[in-house]
């Protein structure tokens, strides 16, 4: 048995699927809440859960539907040990998701575009900044790439005005920033940095 997110812009977000006798599949969202959620992001690696969704919110999965009124009480080690109906009478329209709280979500702010700006990261359910104390090349070349703004330009500097302050190390070519060495509000590779940017060659709504 295995589980794993699907649809989602991280592995910590999205359609949660399961794998049974080499088959996978979705969970309808009847009765789908945060105590079910909590099993999957625990489960996965992805700390707590911020939002358990429904209604196919990270799109409609294919194959069955394995699960139905799932019941956790939120201490379970796996989704598979929470009390379940095997039948259903769902659609993948109803495929349960969620976001977890170790999701990592980008965006550029104060740019001429959605591909230049300030680097801001939303984690644990608020916007934050980022540190330019280890923002190299490779950093900025990683999200421009996973924002879909080709490659790195420039890395202009700016003032840390959000509550939170992000500190990524990549070390090779990673899929996003969130596969990535992180640390999250440690104050020492924080202390006198600025807030890191980026200038990609792309260009972004």
């Amino acid at each position: 048995r295995a589980l794993r997110l699907a649809g989602g812009r991280s592995r910590c977000e999205g359609r949660v699927e399961l794998e049974q006798e080499g088959t996978w599949g979705t969970v309808c969202d009847d009765g789908w809440d945060i105590p079910d959620a909590d099993v999957v992001c625990r489960q996965l690696g992805c700390g707590r859960a911020l939002r358990a969704q429904g209604g196919g919110a990270f799109g409609r999965g294919r194959g069955p539907i394995l699960r139905d009124e799932v019941g956790c009480e939120g201490h379970e080690r796996h989704l598979w040990e929470c009390p379940a109906a095997l039948e259903h009478d769902c659609s993948h329209k109803e495929d349960a998701g969620v976001v977890c709280s170790e999701h990592h979500e980008w965006r550029l702010s104060g740019g001429r575009d959605g591909c230049a700006g300030r680097v801001e990261v939303f984690f644990h359910g608020v916007w934050s900044t980022v540190c330019n104390s280890t923002w190299y090349e490779l950093e900025a070349t990683v999200l421009c790439r996973t924002l879909g703004c080709g490659d790195m330009l420039q890395r202009p500097s700016f003032r840390h005005t959000l509550p939170g302050k992000m500190v990524y190390l990549c070390g090779s070519l990673q899929p996003s920033l969130a596969h990535c060495r992180w640390a999250f509000n440690k104050s020492a590779p924080c202390y006198q940095s600025w807030a890191a940017g980026v200038i990609c060659n792309g260009t972004g709504s």
